[in-house]
């Protein structure tokens, strides 16, 4: 159950970074509200992916689709994020 707890935060870590990444120029946002969406990216990526889609990673090893579309995701988290707070993004 703590693995579990700890991966989604490392994984939402990472997604958020990525999400910060594909956007241009600086963001006013926290790394805690960066994980924290990167952990709901994370959330709505698998769901889509796997629940709407029936995505399956049956090969192993790394679910890049999980990853690519879980930073898109997290980018459109942090652009909504900004502007509902009306901080620039």
């Amino acid at each position: 159950m703590l693995g579990t707890i700890i991966g989604a935060i490392i994984a939402g870590l990472i997604i958020g970074a990525l999400g910060r990444l594909i956007l241009p120029g600086k963001q006013n946002i926290s790394i805690l509200m960066t994980i924290v969406i990167g952990i709901v990216a994370s959330l709505v990526a698998t769901l889509i992916l796997g629940a709407i889609f029936g995505y399956n990673n049956a090969s192993g090893g790394i679910a890049w689709w999980y990853w690519i579309v879980g930073a898109i995701l997290a980018a459109l988290g942090i652009v909504a994020y900004g502007r509902i707070t009306n901080k620039s993004v």
